[in-house]
């Protein structure tokens, strides 16, 4: 079955925007995993505009206590920061079951584009190895139509995440055919390299399904932004019991 790790971010958001500590992070992080989640993720920016480093402690105390995974995101090339010691050191103390490699900017809202394997390879190939040696499994965000995602084995990746920002703008369109067939083909290229599979971005329960119907071998999606928004109104316990039952039915 595929797993779910739900990202938190968007609570480290709404803590933000008041000051003060809440609503609890780390508080919501456990009742998520308390209703059968199987990880919990989080990005943190430079910026601190949401989670930031000291969230990221509570939360991997958090999970190395439950034995589930922790999955830490960032952007490995970005400088340190007075409240951001830098993606690496970060991992070294935390020490994540997975890290997740992202090159976003720090203009950027939300990640919007996988590496560019031309361009980026070689600067990967140290940081995926000093990672791994922190007992990291390492995966890399790709683009759903990447010709290349075989590299990031070559890189010294174990895995790759998909970004299926695409797929789901074009389901919610009602177009979903062509972004569909992008993410099996990519998903089949990374796996005949021996990469593992994730996804994630603006998966919903509308659109999960449809994308695990016709993506092969997904072992975790990432959802944060949409689950957090169905949980407003259904309540954080019965959304993520409502994805673990879609992951279910899917197989």
């Amino acid at each position: 079955m595929t797993l779910l790790s739900v990202n938190v971010n968007k609570i480290a958001v709404l803590r933000n925007s008041r000051g003060g500590s809440a609503p609890d992070v780390v508080r919501a992080a456990r009742a998520c995993l308390d209703a059968g989640a199987h990880g919990i993720t989080v990005h943190p920016r430079p910026d601190a505009r949401h989670i930031r480093s000291d969230d990221v402690l509570a939360l991997a105390a958090l999970c190395r206590d439950r034995g589930v995974e922790f999955n830490l995101e960032g952007n490995p090339f970005a400088p340190p920061r007075a409240d951001y010691p830098g993606f690496h050191a970060l991992c070294a103390q935390a020490r994540p079951a997975q890290a997740t490699l992202v090159p976003d900017a720090d203009q950027q809202l939300t990640s919007d584009h996988g590496f560019d394997f031309a361009r980026d390879g070689e600067r990967l190939r140290p940081t995926v190895a000093a990672l791994r040696a922190l007992g990291c499994r390492v995966s890399l965000f790709v683009d759903a139509d990447d010709a290349r995602v075989a590299e990031a084995a070559a890189v010294g990746a174990d895995r790759v995440e998909l970004y299926t920002g695409p797929f789901a703008e074009a389901f919610a369109a009602g177009d979903p055919g062509a972004a569909l067939a992008a993410c099996a083909a990519t998903a089949r290229r990374a796996q005949a390299a021996g990469l593992g599979v994730n996804a994630g971005h603006d998966l919903s329960q509308a659109n999960l399904a449809a994308f695990l119907g016709a993506v092969p071998r997904v072992l975790e999606v990432s959802i944060g932004h949409a689950l957090i928004d169905e949980a407003l109104y259904a309540g954080l316990d019965a959304t993520v019991r409502a994805y673990i039952a879609i992951l279910q039915s899917a197989g």
